[in-house]
Parts: structure tokens; sequence; C-alpha cells
């Protein structure tokens, strides 16, 4: 058993909340520190983990981006995700692992799995004793108020056991610090409300107002500030319970007892160089540009899960939250490009209320050689330009770009290139065929 500790900093947070924003500003840092990351999604295409490597700082080619998907770390991938922490130890080239749980992923059973990693010992501590650091927990404050009533629907005493709420009431109840994101897109009253109610959700964890994860990162790393009795001493309910909890535990205060500690942030002086990359063009392998003219729309529908009712409970499943909360994931994959017109009319009008969640790469037929990037995450729908498509590389170059890089060859079609519609879709008992019908109506043939 070697005594080397790894430090993990676990990021949980619901779907579309801003987590892999956060991973890429950590990616970022200037302290030298080296990072693994570990990204999981439930689909069977990771796009969070496209996205990070788009940001050019993490790569498959040096194994410090693994991707865990086709399910849950907090259940049906746990002995995967112990695996790939032993593999990452093993290099003995990272003094960091960053987990980025699925957006339906509950933490305390992913916290289980790592400590557990400790007391089993043998193989999974050969090479060093994970040691989880922190779990911060992202909650979008435009999505609190706009979905679910600035928290209220949080509160409603009779939650279904599918009900999206529980999930998110899970994630805020065991963690040590959230990151309450896009502050600045709510109204002061609404933004009040919201700190309220995840103020009575979780009575001792940091709150931390943030937009678009523009956070101290410091504040997150080497904090050692996880205790699982601790943390899960910090869920709400549990003043119903115990009927005595300290008045000032009751109160919306809680800060001083966090900054009173004595937390020291090592600083690491090993490397950690941006990696270069020499051309423009741009695939889901990344190096696209961020252009400010984001293409936004606002989903005239809406999605609002009208739920009620509030219940906790705890889950000893292997089953998984995409069946416990009826959440399932497909990925809708064609060649042709988009009509920019009738696919806007398909986000306004038909995207319907089942899907919670979408991502992907697309492009449309006024511009066939720009990649774009949607984004859903409930009623917030983006759509902005990324890149070049490798396809519009001269030959030199490009025979030059998969000689390097032959993962290029993977998704490459004789007539279209590396061109292509891929979107992951995640949502509750969503209707998959219609949403596929509804996207084909919407292709330039």
């Amino acid at each position: 058993m070697s005594n080397k500790e790894m430090p993990i900093l676990l990021l949980t947070g619901y779907l579309g909340s801003g987590k892999t924003t956060l991973v890429n500003r950590i990616l970022k840092n200037e302290k030298g520190i080296r990072f693994a990351v570990i990204v999981n999604d439930i689909g069977e295409v990771n796009i969070d983990a496209t996205l990070i490597q788009q940001g050019g700082m993490v790569g498959k080619k040096d194994d410090s981006l693994v991707a865990l998907q086709n399910g849950c770390i907090c259940c049906t991938l746990k002995t995967d995700l112990m695996q790939q922490i032993v593999e990452i130890m093993k290099m003995d080239k990272f003094d960091y692992i960053v987990i980025e749980a699925s957006g339906i992923c509950e933490p305390e059973p992913i916290a289980q799995t790592i400590t557990s990693m400790k007391a089993i010992g043998g193989v999974y501590t050969e090479f060093g004793t994970p040691r989880l650091d922190c779990i911060v927990t992202v909650v979008d404050a435009l999505r609190m108020v706009d979905e679910f009533g600035c928290g209220e629907n949080l509160e409603r005493k009779d939650l279904e056991e599918e009900d999206i709420e529980n999930l998110i009431i899970q994630q805020i109840e065991f963690c040590n610090m959230i990151l309450l994101n896009k502050v600045a897109d709510v109204e002061p009253e609404a933004l009040e409300k919201v700190k309220r109610i995840i103020r009575e959700i979780q009575l001792k964890a940091k709150i931390v107002e943030c937009n678009y994860a523009d956070v101290d990162i410091e504040s997150l790393l080497n904090t050692n500030i996880f205790d699982f009795r601790q943390t899960e001493s910090g869920a709400g309910w549990l003043r119903g319970l115990e009927g005595d909890v300290v008045e000032s535990e009751e109160g919306h205060h809680h800060d001083d007892e966090y900054e009173d500690e004595d937390h020291d942030h090592d600083e690491h002086g090993h490397g950690h160089e941006d990696e270069d990359h020499d051309h423009e063009h741009s695939h889901e392998h990344g190096h696209g540009q961020d252009l400010e003219d984001d293409h936004e729309h606002e989903n005239e529908e809406g999605h609002h899960h009208e739920h009620e009712g509030h219940h906790h409970h705890h889950h000893d499943h292997e089953g998984g939250e995409v069946e416990e909360y009826g959440i399932g994931t497909f990925v809708y994959y064609r060649r042709p490009a988009f009509d920019i017109n009738k696919f806007d009319w398909f986000i306004s009008k038909r995207l319907p209320k089942s899907v919670i969640r979408a991502k992907g790469l697309c492009y449309f037929s006024d511009n066939t050689d720009m990649s774009c990037l949607f984004e859903q995450a409930g009623k917030q729908i983006s759509l902005r330009e990324v890149g070049r498509w490798f396809a519009t590389a001269p030959e030199e170059e490009l025979i030059q770009m998969m000689r390097q890089d032959p993962t290029i060859m993977k998704d490459w079609d004789a007539h279209y290139g590396d061109r292509m519609q891929k979107i992951v879709f995640i949502g509750q008992n969503m209707d998959k065929e219609q949403i596929c019908r509804d996207l084909d109506t919407c292709l330039d043939e």
C-alpha cells in the first residue's frame, strides 16, 4: 500500500447546471496542478468529455481524460469508477482527480464508493490512497426560477419517487459547497428566495454565487473539508428527525463556521502547459472558436415539471436513476444538413417538455463549412459556432491531420466528410421516434 494520497474533487449537479464549464475553468488553472478528469454521462455519446477536449487542456492521448458512459457512477458504474481511479494513481503523474458526475447522479453513493476504497485496501490502495476532498454541487439559479418556482417546488409535501425535484434535493443535501450559477440572470428578489430554500434543504454547505462558473478555483481545491458524517448531517430534513437542532443551524448564515476552519491550499510546482493546436479546423476534438454571436432561442412551450410534494429517501439500488426517475437517453445521428429555419421552428414549437437536456454538434445548409454546438437545458437554449469541419481543410493539410490523429477517420463519410448531426437527448419518458421524425423534417435533403 502506498502512503501517497490522491485528492478528489467531485462535481455534481442537475443536467445543464454548468459542471463542464467549471471543469474547463479548473483545467485552465495557473498553479501547475496536474489534473486527471473522469467524466460520466448516461448516454452512449459522452458530449461533456468532448467539450472538455475542445478546451485543449486534456486528451485521451495521455490518458488524462476518462469517459465513463452508458450508466451512472453512483450505481451501475461503481466498479468502473474505482478501477479508473486506481489506473490514474498507477500512472503517478497527476496531482488531483476531478470527477464530473452525470447530471442524474446522486452524490452520496459516489462518496461511499470512493471512501470505501481505503477500507477495502489491496489493489485499490496499491498505488496510493484516494481521498475525497470536497463535493461541489452546481445549481443553475436561472433554471430554479424558471422551472422549479424559485425552488418552492422542492418543498412540496407530496413529491412522487420519480419526480426530478427529489434528485435535485439529494444533490443539494449531500455536498460541502454549492455553486449557485447564473445569478446575474436572476432578479434579486427571486435569487434571495432560491438561496433561502437551498439553505432550508442544506444547513451547512457554503453557498457561492457565480456566473458561468467564474469562481476562485483555489477555493475548490485541497480544502480537506469532506467528512462523511459531517456532510451527511447538513441535510435539512434532519431537523424533523432530531427536533433539537441549534437555532443558529436553522438560520441562513453558516459561512462563518466554514470560513473559520484552517484549510491550506497547497501549491504544486508541477508544470501544466497548454497544449498547442496548430490548426483552426474543428470537430468533436475541438479547437473551435468561441464566437460571440450565440443564437439564442426561448422555447415558448417551456419545460415546467409540475410535480408536487417533498419526499426524502435513500438508495441502495443497482438499477440506477435512469430507471428510478424515468430518465432515458438517445442520440439523434444524421449526415445531411439542417435547414436553419425548420430547426428553429422545431426548437420553438415542437421540442417536447419531456426533454430535460440536449447537447451536441450540428450544421446548417446556409453554411455547411461550420460546425455548431447546440445546447438545451430546460428553457435555456443556445446555438453557437465552434469551428470549421475537418472536411473543409485543404487536401494536403487534411492528410497530415489524419496522420497525426487517426480518430478523425472514425466518423468519416465519403460524401459528407466529418459533417454530421449528433445530438444527445436526455429526458423523462421521451417519445424517441416522434422526436426523430420531427428532426428529420428539418433536414435539407
